[in-house]
């Protein structure tokens, strides 16, 4: 990279101009240079010192694409939303740090932060919580097409299709819609969801759905719908609702994930809110994204099993021949402890002592993590513990089943994706999406009639 002012570059060469940036201003330029033709790249630096190259001119100018597979060096946008400081294990929501918002804030104020930029006032709180409770309902007409689904049909999947479904009950959000109808639409998705996961849950055991109540706040009221039965008495302890607002919050926004760029990629066409939510849903449903935690139980439960001892995991986990796989360790930003993960386990080995995680599973983890941290190989390759290493055995003890989990990441990511929706839609230099490819198929074919096809 060659540092110097961003005007044109004085030379007798041909060249090109440099490729017009955003709003910021480049204060550098990287000079790309092809079959005698040179381009000055402008470099842009975020707020927390991180450069990007904008390359957005790339084929118009010299004809040529970037290649990079799983966009692992891409960034497809600018956000002022999350920061993800891989090297030192940062993660901010809105510049707060997410250790602070875990400790002080309730998941309804972190929702409220992600999509309105700033934390609720005592009566912007009061107001944005009143509006949840007004909108929790199902409407009649959903309940009674969904209720047809099958029993053991797989909460995501219900939970994706009654989303998408929502848009044919409810406006969706334009530009110029004002303030007012968009806490409305956002808080009726934000409330909807949580009773839609509810729902789908009760379908998928056959038992009747418990409808939300107003005196109860976001997470108790999801917990009893959850929970709650004709024939058990159920009250969420102070203990499990301040837990499942911790969970809430850690899982509130992650940056440009799998699933985000979902949202914000079928956002870009121009497709309602619910369409997005959706497409988020789907994404994160991937065992290799939200399904992971869910995968760290089945690893750890398969370990019980088979009584397969802690050095021996660590063997097989490093063993490229064998198939065991070592889930809920590394990460594809974090180079080092995942700051979700530190909290996660606080919560864990809380629970641990309190004996509400029982048999040896949560012990197991806390061996496994220990072995790992010590184990030379695992340092090398920067392979520590992620959000999903603990997250999983929590939720279990808090009496979610292994296939709510997906559904509960989903619950907590919503505000996030509504932020980076409504930020994207907000964006004047936002174009639909539409990445290029390397094409390495044949190069041109003669076609064959049928009868002459071998």
């Amino acid at each position: 990279m060659t540092k110097k002012p961003a005007r044109k570059p004085a030379s007798a060469k041909p060249a090109r101009k440099a490729a017009k940036a955003p709003a910021e201003a480049a204060t550098e330029t990287a000079r790309l240079e092809l079959d005698g033709r040179r381009l000055d790249l402008p470099v842009l630096t975020g707020t927390q010192g991180e450069r990007v190259i904008h390359v957005g001119n790339l084929r118009r100018e010299l004809g040529v694409s970037a290649y990079d597979p799983a966009l692992a060096s891409t960034a497809v946008c600018r956000s002022g939303i999350t920061y993800v400081d891989g090297a030192n294990g940062r993660l901010l929501l809105r510049g707060y740090p997410i250790e602070d918002l875990a400790q002080h804030a309730t998941f309804v104020e972190v929702a409220y932060l992600l999509v309105h930029g700033d934390l609720p006032t005592l009566e912007q709180r009061s107001r944005f919580s009143d509006l949840l409770n007004q909108h929790s309902m199902l409407h009649e007409n959903m309940r009674n097409f969904f209720g047809n689904y099958p029993e053991g049909a797989h909460p995501m999947a219900v939970l994706s299709a009654m989303v998408v479904s929502l848009s044919s009950f409810y406006p969706e959000i334009k530009l110029d819609t004002d303030r007012e109808e968009i806490d409305i639409t956002v808080t009726r998705l934000l409330s909807k969801l949580r009773t839609i996961a509810a729902f789908s849950y009760k379908k998928s055991i056959g038992e009747p759905f418990i409808d939300p109540s107003h005196r109860y706040s976001y997470c108790e009221n999801f917990l009893n719908m959850m929970f709650q039965s004709p024939v058990s008495r159920y009250a969420a302890s102070a203990e499990d609702v301040a837990i499942l607002n911790k969970l809430l919050i850690l899982h509130a926004d992650h940056e440009q994930n799998a699933s985000t760029t979902a949202v914000r990629m079928v956002g870009s066409t121009g497709a309602n809110l619910y369409a997005c939510i959706s497409a988020g849903v789907c994404a994160l449903w991937g065992p290799l994204h939200g399904g992971a935690n869910q995968a760290v139980i089945e690893m750890l439960e398969r370990i019980v099993r088979e009584k397969i001892p802690v050095p021996e995991v660590l063997r097989r986990a490093k063993d490229k021949t064998d198939g065991f796989r070592l889930m809920g360790f590394g990460h594809r930003i974090y180079k080092t402890y995942d700051p979700r993960a530190r909290i996660a386990k606080a919560i864990c080995s809380q629970l641990v002592r309190k004996g509400r995680i029982t048999g040896p599973l949560g012990e197991i983890a806390l061996e496994l993590e220990e072995a790992a941290l010590a184990d030379p190989w695992f340092q090398e390759r920067h392979l520590y513990p992620n959000v999903d290493f603990y997250t999983g055995l929590i939720y279990r003890a808090l009496g979610f089943p292994k296939e709510m989990f997906t559904v509960l990441f989903a619950l907590g990511r919503l505000p996030g994706w509504i932020a980076h929706w409504q930020e994207m839609r907000a964006d004047p230099s936002q174009r639909i999406m539409r990445p290029g490819q390397y094409y390495v198929g044949p190069s041109r074919l003669p076609y064959v009639p049928i009868a002459k096809r071998r």
